[in-house]
């Protein structure tokens, strides 16, 4: 039976003592959050995804990540829900594929408000959750951190691999652990109509909003 490796003792750059961190999820930051605090860092969570649709989806990922930061004292920033924003930038990429320009564009958007917001409160170095999902590009996303820490001579972008060492696998752990809301697209619309069109075509049923949680289905 294969064992998960022990955690790293993380070092954030420039050795300053904490970080903002832009969270997608609860999955996905919860390994994180969790090394972050086995490693003595202070930090932030920043909830900015105006990507998620519909409201129902988004309110239930936030609600689950907030609900997981104030269980371990976490503090917790509820940024906008600016979808009108994203929808204006993504005009022209409705039909663009999963890693595409699109998604380029969202990351851009969620990691520039991200910098612009550790810049204004006096945070030097940010990081994401976004790059431990192995459904998305890791190079992709780092990208998109360092354009926007370049915005700001004082900010860095923590570009750490949260999936080695067994990132990957603690992540679906906690998620089990939690009984965290299991999502089943990435998030935007876009990601849903793609998903259903897919499921259609395998002869599977289409995506029910707030029903599929990691350990078990049922509605909260």
């Amino acid at each position: 039976m294969m064992t998960t490796p022990l955690r790293e003792k993380l070092t954030v750059p420039g050795g300053h003592e904490q970080i903002l961190l832009h969270s997608c999820c609860a999955p996905c930051s919860g390994e994180i959050m969790e090394a972050l605090l086995e490693s003595g860092i202070a930090y932030t969570v920043f909830f900015y995804n105006p990507n998620i649709h519909p409201l129902k989806e988004y309110q239930i990922r936030k609600d689950e990540n907030i609900a997981f930061a104030q269980k371990h004292g976490v503090p917790f920033v509820d940024a906008d829900y600016d979808s009108e924003e994203w929808f204006t930038r993504a005009q022209g990429m409705e039909y663009e594929p999963e890693r595409g320009i699109r998604c380029t564009m969202c990351f851009d958007m969620r990691l520039e408000r991200t910098a612009l917001y550790a810049h204004e409160h006096g945070f030097r170095v940010f990081a994401t959750s976004l790059g431990i999902s192995r459904w998305k590009d890791l190079q992709q996303i780092d990208g998109c951190g360092l354009r926007a820490a370049a915005h700001y001579p004082d900010l860095t972008y923590w570009n750490q691999n949260w999936r080695k060492k067994g990132g990957s696998a603690r992540m679906i752990e906690i998620s089990k652990r939690e009984a965290f809301y299991q999502q089943e697209y990435c998030g935007c619309i876009y990601s849903l109509r793609d998903s259903n069109a897919q499921r259609r075509e395998r002869g599977r049923p289409t995506i029910k909003i707030g029903t599929q949680f990691y350990g078990g289905a049922g509605e909260k």
